[in-house]
Formats: structure tokens, sequence, C-alpha cells
């Protein structure tokens, strides 16, 4: 399947995801109570260690399913790789749920601070999230084969039936049945079994049948142990970097405040949905291309992809950091909740913009199997997170532990992709930095300038959508004549609406046959 399709399933299946988990956040509040939204943030800040608690798999499993579509495995070594995943996914699943329970009393005790829910609902809650953490290990593991496999539109409406499932099944469980937080819990964990079985079902017909039983195999483990074993320091570094706030604010905060700084994380982090699509395109890609030897290629689409990435969610955004009073006032209808968040989504939006930039150097990185440079950036990071957060949290709560996030997320960029480009795509560094990412950032940003100034005062609820959707607009817009290859893309395509397939197809065929695939990737 073409990396066209799976984008366009992806975008259209994490909007869809991200529209059932934004849209009700509003409805858990008020039939809940801010201290038990608090729970929540703090079960998003349980799952956010689940990529750690995995061993690396998902990612390893998404290699090797996009290596298998490349002619790397036959059936039989698939699916014993496979079935090695799926033994150590059940193992890390148990401990999760155990461990939890285990701790469940002391976490409600001991570490958080609250005023109106009772020290055993919320070790109850605790026992509850660990069930649900542990049926996503498994669901993440199939997910990850669906991925690798470029199945991203079965992933995609799968996903999507069950995120609808998981949100309106919530919200009718809160009206109808039990506006408490373990009748949450519980129904989380029900719709989690359905998605488990459901995607299980659909990666093993994926599958080519084997002469033999799937069996657990200690060599195919060994193969990519070292990978794996990358991956999970990565990913150990990256959730001390992008979690350490939250689990330091758990702790100096009360539970209502941490509801408050949980909920501009998770509004912050929908950015996520516009780059997550494309690192999920276009990482199957970048290992395929790699896997054949296609230099020119992977160039092209590798630049492809960090325009894109900088065009749809720095737009994005930016109307955050420039609007976060408006988008909140519209999305709560509460003017007081959108005075106390609005900061720390302005704050948090940029340190996550600046995050997701690096998403498509990092896949790149991957797909050569490359992972001690972000080991030993994250590991200078992390040094650097700790000693900043222990003065600055104190000193300026929430809002100085998201700009902190900042502050690392743009050293981050700043030495990254120059230390990344002096091994792979040597001559792309200058180009990434201007092209791909200064010039569609600076003409959004101008244009957000622009429109903030000239849009009028208004504390109507409704007015504030008359003034952020033609806003959005000017600065998307902005953005994309800012990005050559995304301008120069979807000028070929409105060519071939107007013109006909022919004329476009002729023009792709040309480019690619002077050489010029930095103008329009093949």
């Amino acid at each position: 399947m073409s990396v066209k399709k799976n984008l366009a399933a992806g975008y259209l299946g994490q909007a869809w995801r991200s529209v059932m988990g934004l849209a009700f956040i509003p409805l858990y509040i008020k039939y809940l109570g801010i201290e038990a939204y608090g729970l929540i943030g703090i079960f998003a800040l349980l799952q956010a260690c689940l990529p750690v608690l995995q061993l690396g798999m998902n990612p390893v499993l998404a290699r090797e399913m996009a290596r298998f579509t490349a002619g790397a495995h036959d059936a039989r070594s698939i699916r014993d790789l496979l079935r090695t995943a799926e033994t150590i996914a059940i193992a890390i699943a148990a401990a999760i749920a155990l461990g939890i329970w285990a701790a469940s009393g002391w976490l409600a005790s001991d570490w958080l601070t609250a005023k109106n829910l009772a020290v055993p609902v919320i070790a109850h809650a605790f026992a509850l999230m660990g069930i649900v953490m542990a049926l996503g290990v498994i669901e993440g593991l199939y997910d990850s084969c669906l991925m690798g496999l470029q199945r991203q539109v079965w992933q995609n409406v799968l996903t999507g039936i069950t995120a609808t499932v998981r949100g309106v099944g919530a919200v009718a469980i809160l009206i109808w049945v039990s506006p408490s937080i373990e009748a949450f819990f519980i129904w989380q964990g029900a719709t989690s079994t359905l998605s488990v079985a459901w995607l299980a079902a659909v990666v093993y017909r994926r599958l080519p049948n084997s002469p033999v039983a799937a069996q657990f195999s200690w060599p195919a483990l060994m193969h990519v142990s070292r990978f794996a074993t990358g991956i999970i320091v990565i990913t150990f570094l990256t959730l001390l970097l992008t979690q350490l706030d939250k689990v330091l604010l758990s702790r100096l905060l009360t539970l209502e405040a941490f509801g408050y700084y949980a909920l501009a994380g998770v509004i912050a982090n929908a950015l996520y949905m516009l780059v997550g699509p494309i690192c999920t395109a276009f990482y199957p890609r970048f290992t395929e291309l790699t896997e054949r030897g296609d230099s020119i290629g992977l160039r092209a689409t590798y630049h492809q992809a960090a325009q894109l990435t900088t065009v749809l969610m720095g737009s994005a955004a930016v109307v955050l950091i420039f609007f976060s009073s408006s988008v909140l006032l519209l999305w709560s209808g509460d003017h007081a909740l959108a005075e106390l968040v609005a900061p720390l989504v302005s704050a948090l939006a940029l340190g996550t913009l600046l995050n997701g930039l690096m998403g498509i150097p990092y896949g790149l990185q991957l797909a050569y199997g490359w992972t001690s440079l972000k080991i030993k950036i994250s590991a200078i990071a992390v040094v650097v997170l700790v000693p900043l957060l222990l003065w600055a949290v104190p000193r300026y709560g929430a809002l100085g532990a998201a700009y902190v996030w900042v502050l690392l997320t743009a050293g981050h960029i700043l030495f990254g992709v120059g230390l990344m480009h002096r091994r792979l795509l040597l001559a792309d560094k200058w180009r990434w930095c201007f092209q791909d990412v200064a010039m569609p950032l600076a003409a959004a940003s101008v244009a957000a300038s622009l429109c903030f100034l000239l849009a009028p005062d208004s504390v109507n609820r409704w007015a504030q959508l008359g003034v952020l959707l033609p806003s959005a607009g000017c600065i998307l817009i902005a953005a994309v004549l800012g990005a050559p290859m995304v301008r120069c893309h979807i000028c070929l395509l409105y060519r071939s609406w107007t013109t006909g397939v022919i004329v476009a197809t002729k023009e792709s065929s040309r480019v690619t046959m002077v050489g010029k695939p930095e103008i329009y990737p093949p």
C-alpha cells in the first residue's frame, strides 16, 4: 500500500481518535470532578511508561514487519518473531498488573494529596489502571505489527472504532450507570480487551501461513536484541525527558492543581496527532528504501516528510501558542478554566512542537538501525533536566516545568540534527533547518501575529470560533507557502485535478528523469 494511502488513513484515524479523546474531557470533569480527572492524568503518565516496559519490542516488530515486506524474512521467521514478542508481552503485562496493584495503597495514601477523594477509592482506581495498562502492552504489540506491514488503513479503522466505543461508552457509563472513577476504568479495561482480540485476529490474517507452527525463538530474539536494547535505552531516556516534570508535579502539587497541568498537557499533546501519522507512514518507507539502497529516493522522501510535519504540526502549534485562551474557551465554555490553563498550554505547545520536529530525523536513524546518537543526546538532556526541574518547580510551579521542557527540546534540535547529518544525508542539514523547518514556521508565525493583532476582543464563546477558523486557515496557508516541496506537491495535485491525471504523471516523470527528486519526490 502506498505512503499516500497510509498517510491519509493515519490522519483520518488519528483525527478521529483525538476527537474521541478530547471531546469528552469537559464531561469527564463535570461528572467526576477535577481531582478524579487528575487520576486520569496520572493514568496517562503511567501509560507513557509502557514503551519502556515493553522492552522495545514494538519498534522492533514494526521494523521487522517492514523488512518482511521487503523480503528480509520468510513466513516462519516472522511468525516465530511475533510469537516470541507475544510471550514477552504477556509476561510483562502480568508483572505490570500485579505491580501496580501491590503499590496502589501506598500511591493513594503517601504519594498523592487529595481533598475530596477517599484513599480506598484512589487505591481501587490504581489497581484498575494496572489492568488497563497490562492490556495496553498487548494491544500496542499488534498495532505495531499492522504499522510495519503497512496495513495502516486497517489499523486506523480498528483503532478508530475502539476509540469511539471507549469514549462514547465512558460518557454513557458516567451518566447512566455510575459517575465514579472506578466505573470509568472498568469500561476502559473492557474496551481494551475487545481491541486486543480484534487486532490479533487481523494481524494473523495478514501474515502468510507457515509449514511449521510458530514458537518462541531465542535466535530470533538475539537477532533483534541489539536494536531492541538501543530502543529501550532511548525510550527510557525519552520518558524521563517528557514525563519527569509530571512525576515531580504529581508529588509537589495538590491533585487538583495537577489536574489543571494534566489538562494542559492533553491539549498540547494533541499536536502529536499531526506528526504521528506522518512518522507512522514514512518510517516503514524509510526502512524499505534503506534496505534497497535507494539513497536518492530516501533523500527526497525524508525532506518531503520533514516539510509536511512542519506545515501541519507547526501551523497547529502556532495556533495554540497565540490563541490558547480562545481555544480553551471554545472547547470548555469555562472562562476561569481558560484563564488558568492557557499559559500552560502555550508553553507546552511550543515544547511539543520542537519535540515533534525531531520525529522524522529520528525515524531516519531507526531505519538505519542507529540508536546510539539518540541515547547520548537524551542522556545528556536528562542530566540537565533533573537539576533544572528541581530548581524551577518549587519557584515557578507548573509553568516553570513547562519552560524547562521548551529549553530542553530546543537544545535537542540544536545538537541532534547537526550530529545526525554528519553521518546520514551529509549535505542536507541546512536544507532541513531552513527549507524544512525555519521557512514554514516563520511564515506561520508572521501570519499568526497579524491575525492576533487584528482579532477583535470578545468574551462570547462562539465569537471566538469566528476568529479562530479564519486565523487557523491563514496560518496554514502561510506555512504551505513557506514549504517548497509541499507547495509544489499541492500545485501538481491541483494541475492533476484541473487538467487530468496524465498531465500530473508526465510532470512527475519529467522531474524524476532530470534528477531533481527534491522538487517532486517519486
